[in-house]
């Protein structure tokens, strides 16, 4: 003799297969009953198929202080970078110094995002990064 099973059905399944908003109460079924209900009920997703290995692009070099500041230069418009790798010359840990005009009249975490933007994918490809952003008022004042 099979013992009935008690059956809890997760409230938003529950609601997709009945076609209903009703509250929901317990049910008890048999594990056979579960068994065929289970076998007619709508089809699981199929997992995506994850790429293989040649599909993906090789990952890019380590950058450098030059590629850095040649990227700065070009994408905020910088007007001053100082870049010093601070991790002994293995392109894991930079700290910058970054004067542009784009700066003015943002406050220091969209100055960050605007940097953080236009490095994406070097950023993505080292361990650390500290940006010192100024505007060339700023700069000028601190007299550097």
């Amino acid at each position: 003799m099979q013992r009935p099973l008690l059956l809890l059905l997760h409230h938003h399944h529950a609601l997709a297969r009945l076609g209903t908003t009703q509250s929901l109460q317990p049910t008890r079924i048999s594990s056979t009953h579960y068994a065929k209900m289970s076998s007619t009920s709508t089809s699981t997703p199929t997992p995506t198929p994850t790429p293989t290995a040649a599909a993906q692009p090789s990952p890019s070099p380590s950058p450098t202080p030059a590629s850095l500041s040649a990227t700065l230069t070009e994408k905020i418009e910088a007007q001053h970078v100082d870049i010093q790798d601070m991790s002994g010359g293995c392109g894991q840990a930079f700290q910058a110094i970054i004067v542009s005009r784009l700066f003015e009249k943002k406050n220091s975490l969209a100055r960050h995002r605007l940097v953080n933007s236009a490095l994406k994918t070097e950023i993505a490809a080292i361990h650390a990064w500290t940006p010192k952003c100024y505007t060339p008022e700023e700069w000028e004042k601190r007299g550097e």
